[in-house]
């Protein structure tokens, strides 16, 4: 292949925060790379300036669609990575029109996901949270009982998208068994992973801990409402690392205030949530202001892979994380 044009839209913060020097240099064994080196967000015409020519494209957070009046400045574009999760900001109808291909990092993300949710799922079934405060207010042995292991239970997941899958993976080193709720997935493959499929109301009443991955679209708004929630076990750990649109906020503050349930909340919907939001004060809640998928050192696993992807492309070879612009209904 010749050598590519490759150019980075994102605002230089976001480079220097995923892109480590090493990482560049990687990419630029294939060709010239244009690094935009302004510190905010770029403008549909700052992007349209810098992509001027390119072969390859690179965004992340805060990048804006790609629109006709960019892609006409760069009519040899073949590929756009995403160095973040969903694509959803950077989508236009004329990427697939002109046959653009799409991949994204998200599977980079996806395993800070997953191990997120596992960490929260050992650090609360050993009550660590309750017996922290605890022993700062003089105690010691308080609430002891109430640990558990990450042994013998029943670990349910909504979603067996990619979060989903390395949080089954995860697993696997545990003594557990393993549900998933996801209508696009075959019993057969969730079989495969080592885990069984049930349906969604089974999934609640018998999992122990209780971990969502499913994609925000209208079709998962509000899964987890006063309904589906009334179903959990009492003592359920509820952990929420997807989106906060799938939790119905008022019956969970109910549902807390039953003393039932600890949730663990990633997200929130809106984000942040008013400083008064039950949220921040109730006792069971264990509240995080959107960690999960990656942050400072974690950032660098999505340079990585976007290094990789370059390779493979300049190279000929299949993307990990491309991404088809139909099944974009199933995707967070």
């Amino acid at each position: 292949m010749k050598p590519l044009k490759i150019v980075m839209l994102q605002r230089s913060l976001l480079t220097d925060r995923i892109f480590t020097e090493a990482h560049r240099e990687r990419i630029r064994r294939f060709g010239t790379l244009v690094i935009n080196d302004a510190s905010g967000n770029p403008t549909p015409a700052r992007a349209a300036e810098l992509a001027d020519g390119a072969d390859v494209i690179i965004t992340s957070w805060g990048c804006p669609p790609l629109e006709a009046d960019i892609l006409d400045r760069c009519p040899s574009l073949g590929l756009v990575l995403h160095a973040a999760g969903t694509v959803k900001p950077i989508l236009s109808p004329q990427l697939s029109e002109r046959g653009i291909r799409l991949g994204t990092a998200n599977e980079a993300l996806a395993r800070g996901v997953a191990e997120t949710a596992l960490g929260l799922a050992i650090v609360s079934l050993k009550n660590m949270w309750q017996l922290s405060r605890n022993t700062r207010e003089g105690e010691w042995d308080k609430q002891r009982e109430r640990v558990k292991e990450l042994y013998g239970v029943t670990v349910g997941i909504i979603g067996a998208g990619l979060s989903g899958r390395h949080l089954i993976r995860l697993l696997q080193l545990f003594e557990v068994r393993v549900l998933v709720y996801d209508p696009f997935v075959s019993e057969a493959e969730v079989n495969g992973m080592g885990a069984g499929k049930v349906e969604l109301d089974e999934l609640l009443r018998a999992s122990d801990v209780v971990s969502i991955h499913a994609p925000s679209v209208p079709e998962t708004d509000r899964m987890m409402n006063a309904r589906t929630l009334g179903l959990m076990k009492d003592d359920a750990i509820l952990i929420n690392t997807a989106r906060g649109s799938l939790v119905d906020e008022e019956a969970l503050v109910a549902e807390l205030r039953k003393g039932r349930l600890w949730a663990c909340l990633d997200v929130t919907e809106p984000e942040p949530p008013e400083a008064d939001h039950p949220f921040r004060s109730l006792p069971n809640v264990t509240l995080l202001p959107h960690i999960a998928g990656a942050e400072n050192n974690g950032l660098y696993r999505l340079g990585d892979y976007i290094a990789d992807e370059v390779e493979r492309y300049a190279e000929g070879r299949p993307l990990k994380g491309e991404v088809d612009i139909s099944q974009l209904y199933r995707l967070a």
